[in-house]
């Protein structure tokens, strides 16, 4: 053999980039995987079930032939290849197509599946409506609660400042004690009392906030014919009654 000529044109322009022979050597083996996998389907035996399928299909997709007798009737009775049926032509042009089962499931099956299937989506609508109807309601009770804090934030403020025009105009009367323990704001250094203080408010502490700034707001109007809402002391209960819209903050509003 002669030896390769280092500096001809043949040598030169091949293709010496690092990696490539491992690219080519990978590509190579691929298509040799797909061509054996081909090869193998080629040859691969079909089954019974797959020879049948194809033969039913190739029978079901070739037209009737005169080797038919329903269809050798027909042409007797002047029918022609691709007329509809029927004395003016309205009826069906291809022949009914064949429902053909293949499974091995019985009678109804597929019906049991189809009703089992609609019976879940069923259910699980249900379930996400039940829960739709779980948030709402959940939403709705946490928009009662937030609104019952606020009101009863309010009537809490309300109380304070009844308190506290309770103790000035008792004090302008020169009332040095309160007619009930709660009436006034209690000063910090009452926080430290004894058992015994603490049992004796216990009748007050029964009364909730709305029944206290009831109570209150009453006491003022009859004693000092002031009302909290309207920031007013009036001249006597005459004046009181005439010009106040009422004894409660829903009347003022």
């Amino acid at each position: 053999d002669e030896e390769e000529d280092y500096m001809s044109d043949l040598f030169i322009k091949q293709d010496v980039r690092p990696g490539l022979p491992m690219v080519r050597r990978v590509k190579e083996a691929i298509e040799k995987e797909e061509k054996q996998k081909e090869a193998n389907e080629k040859n691969r035996q079909k089954s019974i079930k797959e020879e049948e399928k194809e033969r039913r299909d190739l029978v079901l997709k070739s037209a009737l032939g005169n080797e038919n007798k329903g269809f050798a009737l027909l042409q007797k009775m002047g029918y022609k290849s691709g007329q509809a049926l029927g004395k003016s032509g309205e009826g069906i042009v291809e022949p009914i197509p064949l429902n053909i089962k293949t499974g091995r499931s019985g009678l109804g099956h597929e019906e049991l599946k189809k009703r089992k299937a609609e019976e879940k989506l069923e259910n699980y609508r249900q379930k996400l409506h039940m829960k739709k109807q779980a948030n709402e309601q959940a939403a709705d009770q946490f928009r009662i609660r937030f609104k019952t804090k606020q009101e009863e934030r309010k009537m809490e403020g309300d109380l304070r400042k009844s308190q506290r025009a309770c103790q000035q105009l008792d004090t302008q009367k020169d009332i040095d004690v309160p007619k009930e323990t709660w009436f006034w704001i209690e000063p910090e250094e009452e926080d430290k009392k004894d058992e015994e203080d603490k049992e004796d408010e216990c009748t007050s502490s029964d009364l909730s906030v709305s029944e206290k700034l009831h109570i209150l707001t009453a006491y003022l109007r009859q004693e000092h014919f002031y009302c909290i809402w309207c920031g007013t002391t009036y001249e006597d209960s005459e004046d009181l009654s005439s010009n106040c819209p009422g004894d409660s903050a829903a009347d003022h509003d």
